[in-house]
């Protein structure tokens, strides 16, 4: 199976451009990260709101709670295709770190993803 490289673009041969199982997980799981919830008119309720906080105040608490919604959303929307074995949220100083440890259920690969959020210390 071929998956489309998400952000959408063109390859070198000028085709669309194509990505590999664990790349597309990988681009599956930020593109529910970065979605805020209510912004996919079809799904009103598919995101997790992590880019609301770039303007939110830096906090434990927010960490925590973000914890929390991330490891639903990931549940509900990729409980098919991964299975989480971490999810943590640090807020330190003015950025917010989010490191996700999974297992691809299709080969059994473990994976990670670390991204870091800038916000308002």
């Amino acid at each position: 199976m071929v998956d489309v490289a998400f952000p959408y673009h063109l390859d070198d041969r000028g085709r669309t451009a194509t990505a590999s199982y664990d790349d597309h997980i990988e681009q599956m799981l930020e593109l529910l990260l970065f979605t805020r919830a209510g912004e996919r008119v079809t799904r009103p309720d598919f995101g997790c709101g992590l880019l609301d906080q770039v303007f939110s105040p830096n906090a434990p608490e927010i960490a925590a709670a973000l914890n929390v919604t991330i490891t639903a959303a990931i549940g509900r929307w990729l409980g098919d295709v991964i299975s989480l074995t971490a999810v943590e949220v640090t807020a330190q100083d003015s950025q917010l770190t989010v490191f996700i440890a999974y297992v691809v259920l299709a080969t059994s690969a473990p994976a990670e993803l670390t991204m870091s959020i800038p916000g308002v210390a």
